[in-house]
């Protein structure tokens, strides 16, 4: 029987053995490529080209590094303790003040980073650390909430899943950071009520209040953080650069910012910086080289086409092909990382997407956020695992805590899904569609 399996069968099955036997996604489908390619008794160097085609083809891509530098270069600086100090004095005079820090200073941070990771480890740690203090909070719930306010990082520009869903689409990045900004603050008002109401219940502290005449100075002192995004968005919708050129500048201002005014970054810190930086660049980059290099296996076998008719067929509305798009990759988001269902299902998905009429930059936020909330979702969830190690809280209690945020999360999803003007309404201030 298995000699009737097709080449593309083997393909899949050698994915799926080596992913499950612990090697990296990106590795696995380079292997499941080469083997399809070995089978169907074509040259296995198409791989190779393939993916060297795409990686030396997309300018975009250059962005996803420099993000990655300069947000580690922000969380060894002193940048993550100055916005923490400013959120503190905006919002910590309230019940449950330092959940509401935690939520606001991801939504400051995300502007900065774009990935839900570095927000999780650099100012997940410093928050988490002052939410514990003392007792305040129970150190699952601290890491719970630090968990689900990193998912907004990627959806405030900048994004790095953002790029890499504009890399697949044919997209415009501008115009995809430009629709990610309501979504993200509603995510951040979403988990701003949860963490009101689960204080309200539990009569958590009302933190120590800044006097109103100290905040002038810990909003100066704040400054220098609090204008890269400014920098960086102004020089994106100004025409002034484009979005790698501006995560260029990001890198470059964070670095200046920590080294000269704050001074709190040596030569040595600098050096592990840049390394840690390459190695994850370097584990992005083999994912999207394995990506390039199984979507020509998919292109080949007619993959998406025959999505696309098996969906035509079932004679889905627009809006039930978007609630099983939402239950699809929420599912697929327990067990997968978010990059890889970015990279691997959604370009199977698009045709079926243009045929139904549905924008692509409406569909591109709704996929990244349903990916984020994946990062949260039991069992596989990689910020709950983060979280976790940083607390030393066992993870079946921190699952227990953030319950409530991704009920709100689905929710804020859900209206994001189906008010497609809410999410496209500064992108068409900025000129789209016209």
């Amino acid at each position: 029987m298995l000699e009737l399996l097709s080449p593309f069968t083997w393909s899949l099955v050698a994915i799926v053995i080596l992913v499950f036997g612990g090697l990296s996604v990106g590795l696995s489908m380079l292997s499941g490529s080469f083997l399809y390619l070995l089978l169907k008794g074509q040259d296995p160097s198409i791989a190779s080209e393939t993916l060297l085609q795409g990686l030396f083809n997309s300018y975009t891509l250059l962005a996803i590094p420099l993000f990655i530098l300069a947000a580690d270069i922000m969380n060894i600086g002193n940048l993550a303790d100055k916005l923490l100090r400013f959120c503190q004095a905006l919002v910590g005079r309230f019940r449950g003040g330092l959940g509401h820090v935690n939520v606001v200073s991801s939504l400051i941070f995300s502007g900065m980073s774009g990935s839900a990771v570095a927000d999780a480890v650099g100012m997940g740690k410093i928050i988490i650390g002052m939410m514990t203090k003392n007792g305040q909070y129970s150190p699952a719930y601290a890491a719970a909430i630090t968990a689900a306010t990193a998912t907004i990082g990627p959806i405030i520009p900048p994004s790095i899943p953002m790029v890499i869903y504009a890399l697949v689409s044919d997209q415009s990045v501008g115009y995809l950071f430009a629709a990610g900004l309501l979504p993200g603050l509603l995510m951040a008002f979403a988990m701003g009520f949860i963490n009101f109401w689960v204080a309200r219940r539990r009569g958590f502290p009302v933190d120590e209040v800044v006097p109103l005449s100290d905040i002038p100075r810990i909003t100066w002192q704040a400054f220098p953080a609090l204008m890269l995004p400014v920098i960086l968005l102004g020089g994106i919708y100004g025409g002034i650069m484009t979005p790698t050129e501006a995560a260029a500048v990001a890198a470059a201002y964070a670095l200046i910012v920590s080294m000269v005014l704050y001074r709190s970054v040596s030569v040595r810190q600098l050096w592990a910086t840049l390394t840690s930086g390459s190695r994850s660049a370097a584990s992005i980059g083999i994912l999207i080289a394995g990506s390039m290099a199984f979507n020509y296996v998919i292109t080949r076998e007619n993959v998406p086409v025959t999505i696309s008719d098996l969906l035509s067929s079932m004679a889905l509305s627009k809006t039930g092909f978007l609630i099983m798009v939402n239950l699809l990759i929420l599912g697929l988001g327990c067990i997968l990382e978010g990059g890889a269902i970015l990279l691997i299902i959604v370009p199977m998905l698009i045709p079926s997407v243009q045929a139904m009429g549905i924008d692509l930059v409406h569909f591109g936020v709704i996929v990244v956020v349903n990916s984020m909330i994946g990062l949260i979702t039991p069992p596989y969830g990689l910020l709950l695992f983060i979280v976790s190690s940083v607390t030393e809280e066992p993870i079946a209690q921190v699952i227990k805590e953030v319950w409530p945020f991704i009920f709100a999360l689905i929710l804020a999803l859900l209206l994001i899904t189906f008010n497609a003007d809410f999410v496209l309404f500064l992108p068409r201030l900025l000129g789209y569609g016209l």
